[in-house]
Order: structure tokens, then sequence, then C-alpha cells
């Protein structure tokens, strides 16, 4: 089983995010952006639930939907893995392997994701 979170808003507008069935475990309304890297202050945040089978195709979709200005990513996790999807760019590495985390992460910031947000699930 996969689980993982989108912020609705790093979505490119026109965008859809459909070839993989998604569960839906809950839809929030937090005040977390960082006004200051160019995101809403509001974001609506949506933990999803999917097919394990499923990984490669949600990560191509998410990584051609996910907005490229902004310091956007979504990530989501196997029993095995972590995904941390950027526009246009995969990072998927065996779940608590710090090297490959580190080197999402690094990633992250070269794409202006505030530190404070480099905060995704080990």
């Amino acid at each position: 089983m996969i689980e993982g979170t989108l912020i609705g808003e790093s979505m490119r507008a026109g965008t859809e995010l459909d070839a993989v069935p998604l569960v839906t475990r809950a839809i929030k309304r937090v005040a977390r952006g960082d006004t200051s890297a160019g995101q809403p202050g509001l974001w609506t945040v949506i933990e999803f639930e999917a097919d394990e089978r499923d990984a490669d195709t949600l990560a191509g979709g998410l990584a051609k939907a996910l907005e490229r200005d902004g310091g956007w990513y979504a990530d989501f996790r196997t029993p095995e893995e972590t995904f941390v999807v950027f526009a246009d760019r995969i990072f998927r590495y065996p779940r608590g392997d710090s090297s490959g985390r580190a080197e999402a992460a690094d990633h992250g910031r070269s794409v202006g994701v505030p530190e404070s947000q480099l905060d995704w699930p080990a």
C-alpha cells in the first residue's frame, strides 16, 4: 500500500492526476505556506493511499503535474521505499536511507523548498 501527501496548491493549473486511483484518507486546510517563497499561506493537504503496483505511474504523473515554481513537491511511501517528487524530477530510495533522503532534500533546497518543509516521513 502507498501512503502519501499532496498539497492541492502545488498542482499546475490545467493538470489532472487521473492515471492512478487514489483513496483519500483526509483533506485538511492548514496555515503552513511560506509566502516569502511564493507559496500561498493556506494549503489544502490531501492524504491519500494507492495500490503499491502504481508507484511508478503515480510518481510520473506527479512529476508532470506539480508547479515548477514555489518550491513544491509531493511525497509517498511504500513499505520498502520513499518517493519524493518534484516537477520533472523523481527521487526514490529505500526507506530509512539517509543518503537518498539527503539527495532529495538538497534538490528541494535548490528549487526553493523552505528548510522547514523538508519534513517528509522517513
